[in-house]
């Protein structure tokens, strides 16, 4: 395959085009709020992000790289397909969740970052264990992103695809470094349009192609493969449970979601973000989903790709850029090229800001430097956001398979996160016992399940497993599921459990090592005061922070103050006076 100049040309146009918007974005942050909360308008962007850039930046953290080339890649894969291809679908879901469920609670207290509320209930340290998973998250799914970016432009203008994937994650670091949010932001709103325009525009072409059969008659007749449309086997739809549930559910305790949430003018807004992005993955997978069965309707021997197809010589996950570079015309591809480098610039940039802000808040300040200085916490977050874009970017180097990084990726925000921010909007006293012990347990369970991708056999042989051919056992039992439920309800039995042994007298209060019950004034939980300031939300949103009175086993395990919005200033004032 000969090298394309032309190719070339518009990729650093295309590249020189969003590195100009972020910068200007840049500039825009720097003259946004004063000068003393910089790093805060870096993570939340002044919180004035408003319905059309919020909803462009909402749509484009989902819609990258991983989500456009895996969503082809399961429609194409003989004997998966559209059936497979849960991702849309669970995604869209999980926006709509976390719009009518967690978007309103978090924005109206005004946090700053996802790790805010555990930190705030449950301490600095369990902050620092929740951030593990949070952090694994993020990078999994920035190298699952540039993994697609890199085999994209590899096979379209045939340069190596390792500089590919270290020039593309350079520039996306270095925008996100200088502009944080906003950065983000603005790019977002340029790169979702040129996803819509080239996929779009690819798509009649590569149908047209003389070697492509009508994807009407391969949906459901076997021609040149199994039908893209896909099937589930009965032995498999607690698998494909398991994964829909974890897409679905585990799509929602990502610090990229709700920095968007919270960068939201208001709470209201935040909801409102929340399902126009859901409405924007649904609109964006269409096409992925049309090259993935295109793909599936290909003689490949008629096309200069010639024998054997993609799926023989395991170029599954290659399949969209396969067909922009065999089945459209060259000067087409290049516009689909474009498409997929700015999914990948727009789902990448997020994820690296997303870990920076925590590392550097949560982290850094709330459990290190309560004292640090703004513009010193800009400079950990410049620091971290280059540290990280090379971490993923190292990922994305040893990635085999998008769609494998991609379910990876929402695994232990699923089992770990997920059953804990259940716990801290929605479940009334809750503490840190509890939530160390869901924590191990959901760890331990998901361990034990093993993990094919990584090749780790399980320890826990599960009803219906079977080994692959690499001689690895896969489960068919819902495992994850299973993990992320005895982690929850191991957070509420431990923390109960320690409630009440302490107020009962059974345990003597000395052994309240984490002054997570016994102690009404507790060093460990830190005052609303650090964690919001107060000129970033009117003063009656903030829910007051009593002191930690133990809870009485008869009361009621559902937080209501997470769902009743209403003005609270009456209890600040008493609170106050007391």
């Amino acid at each position: 395959m000969a090298f394309h100049a032309e190719g070339l040309v518009a990729i650093i146009v295309f590249y020189l085009a969003i590195l100009a918007v972020g910068i200007w974005a840049a500039w825009k942050t720097k003259n946004t709020g004063s000068e003393g909360d910089r790093s805060e308008a870096i993570i939340v962007g002044g919180r004035d992000i408003g319905l059309l850039v919020g909803g462009f930046t909402m749509t484009a953290t989902w819609v990258g790289g991983g989500y456009i080339n895996g969503t082809a890649e399961a429609v194409y894969v003989p004997g998966y397909g559209l059936a497979w291809a849960q991702a849309p679908i669970g995604y869209s879901l999980s926006l709509i969740l976390g719009g009518l469920f967690f978007a309103k609670p978090m924005r109206s207290k005004g946090y700053v970052t996802m790790l805010d509320p555990f930190q705030q209930l449950y301490g600095k340290r369990m902050g620092g264990l929740l951030f593990i998973p949070a952090l694994m998250g993020e990078m999994f799914w920035a190298a699952a992103i540039f993994s697609a970016l890199g085999a994209t432009i590899s096979v379209i203008i045939d340069v190596n695809i390792n500089i590919s994937v270290i020039i593309s994650a350079l520039i996306a670091t270095m925008y996100t470094l200088v502009g944080g949010l906003y950065s983000v932001a603005y790019t977002d709103v340029v790169q979702l349009f040129c996803i819509f325009l080239g996929l779009w525009i690819s798509v009649p072409f590569a149908m047209s192609h003389p070697a492509v059969t009508d994807i009407g008659l391969t949906a459901v007749h076997h021609v040149h493969q199994a039908p893209w449309l896909g099937s589930i086997n009965s032995l498999d739809i607690y698998t494909w449970l398991d994964n829909f549930l974890l897409l679905t559910l585990g799509g929602i305790p990502w610090q990229a979601y709700f920095q968007r949430v919270l960068s939201s003018s208001s709470a209201t807004y935040a909801q409102v973000l929340s399902f126009l992005a859901a409405f924007g993955c649904i609109v964006m997978a269409l096409p992925a989903i049309l090259i993935g069965a295109i793909g599936a309707s290909t003689a490949w021997n008629e096309t200069e790709y010639g024998v054997p197809d993609p799926m023989t010589k395991k170029e599954a996950d290659m399949i969209l850029p396969i067909v922009l570079q065999y089945l459209c015309p060259v000067y087409i591809s290049f516009f689909g090229l474009g498409a997929v480098s700015a999914a990948v610039m727009s789902s990448a940039d997020s994820s690296i800001l997303s870990a920076s802000s925590m590392f550097a808040r949560n982290i850094y300040q709330l459990s290190f430097r309560q004292n640090a200085s703004d513009r010193e916490l800009v400079w950990v977050m410049r620091i971290t956001v280059f540290l990280f874009g090379a971490s993923a970017t190292a990922m994305a180097l040893l990635a085999s398979s998008v769609y494998g990084l991609w379910y990876l990726s929402s695994d232990l925000v699923y089992i770990i996160i997920f059953p804990q921010l259940l716990c801290v909007l929605f479940i009334k006293g809750t503490n840190t016992y509890g939530a160390i012990a869901g924590y191990l347990f959901g760890l331990v369970l998901r361990i034990t399940g093993g993990e094919p991708y990584l090749y780790l056999q399980p320890l826990i042989y599960y009803p219906g497993c079977y080994p692959d051919e690499n001689n690895i056992y896969i489960q068919r039992f819902p495992f994850k599921t299973l993990a992320m439920l005895t982690s929850f309800f191991t957070n509420i039995i431990v923390s109960y459990l320690a409630k009440y042994l302490f107020e009962s007298g059974t345990l003597p209060p000395k052994l309240d090592f984490l002054d997570a019950v016994v102690a009404r004034y507790s060093k460990e939980h830190m005052d609303k005061a650090t964690l919001v300031k107060s000129d970033n939300i009117v003063l009656n949103e903030l829910a007051p922070v009593n002191p930690r009175h133990s809870l009485t086993l008869s009361s009621t395990f559902t937080n209501k103050e997470a769902f009743n919005y209403v003005d609270s200033s009456p209890e600040l004032s008493n609170a106050e006076d007391n």
